[in-house]
């Protein structure tokens, strides 16, 4: 794992806020002092996404609670030391207002969030090992079950009659299995030290509250 950025840290290292936005299809990302990435909501995004936050090596990266979208590449950066703090997206909406950026484009809403992250800087708080290979363990199930679905459905795509039903029966046990799986993984993100959505943090930071 490697090591989390402090308070000081923040002050007297070269700085990179991150935000990310996360919709269906895509994830957004935004860096402060520049930059932008894109890549897939999925697997393969995920370690897109790794592999260019591990070079630039961020101070924070801040995502919204949006629903449940966010959780699987919370897990991913979590596991993985990522500095990540998820946030109430009513804060966020507020700091936009403050700020004056009320365009809504899936480019602004990343920007937005790594400005919310430069200016608010919520602190991040390392995971537990405990928690870390609890993660761990359940998204590496969710990757295996992602890809038995994904080869199963390509399967069922050029598959004769005679074992189709199987393929269908399968699927569904997949699917039921991977929505099973999504479930915990929620219920232990939100459960960690990433989880920041019900706290306060722009009341708690002199001049940007109450609102």
């Amino acid at each position: 794992m490697q090591g989390w950025a402090t308070k000081e840290d923040m002050m007297t290292s070269t700085q990179v806020f991150v935000g990310v936005d996360i919709s269906k299809a895509q994830l957004d990302l935004a860096l402060r002092p520049e930059g932008q990435f894109s890549a897939p909501n999925n697997e393969a995004g995920f370690a897109q996404v790794l592999e260019h936050l591990n070079a630039v090596h961020p101070t924070l990266v801040v995502l919204e609670a949006t629903g449940g979208l966010e959780i699987p590449l919370t897990g991913v950066l979590a596991t993985a030391g990522v500095p990540v703090v998820v946030v109430n997206p009513r804060q966020v909406r507020d700091f936009a207002k403050a700020t004056g950026r009320l365009a809504k484009t899936d480019a602004l809403d990343a920007q937005t969030l790594a400005h919310f992250a430069e200016v608010m800087r919520p602190e991040p708080r390392p995971l537990p090992d405990e928690q870390t290979q609890a993660l761990a363990a359940i998204l590496a199930r969710r990757r295996q079950l992602v890809e038995m679905l994904t080869a199963e459905k390509n399967r069922l795509g050029t598959a004769g009659k005679p074992v189709r039903k199987s393929l269908r029966t399968h699927i569904a046990w997949l699917e039921r299995e991977l929505s099973h799986t999504d479930r915990g993984l929620a219920h232990a993100i939100r459960e960690s030290p990433v989880w920041r959505e019900k706290e306060a943090l722009l009341r708690s930071t002199p001049g940007w509250g109450p609102w």
